[in-house]
């Protein structure tokens, strides 16, 4: 199966088709509804849309990195990523999707 990245452009195009308000309003709702979710989830909150799956956060390992300047290591954050576990409803029609 191949994997395909969707960007915030990707969303807010797809509701710009969808729904039928303008670029901009299209843009600033989707940035609106993936801050809500990334808040919720920093806060501890398990996000779910019915029917669709489950978004959670998970942290991908620390890095050390260098300090350009003088050379010396230093630990980088590690970074939050968001994750997404499909519900079986999902998992069903993509998978019927796939068959046709």
């Amino acid at each position: 199966m191949s994997q395909k990245t969707l960007t915030r452009m990707d969303l807010s195009e797809s509701v710009f088709r969808e729904v039928g308000l303008s670029r901009n309003e299209s843009a600033d709702l989707v940035e609106a509804v993936l801050n809500h979710m990334s808040d919720a989830l920093v806060a501890g909150e398990q996000v779910k849309i019915s029917s669709f799956g489950t978004f959670s956060i998970r942290d991908k390992a620390a890095r050390v990195g260098r300090n350009p300047k003088t050379g010396e290591e230093v630990p980088i954050n590690p970074r939050r990523v968001l994750t997404f576990r499909p519900s079986h409803l999902m998992k069903d029609r993509v998978a019927a999707g796939n068959k046709g």
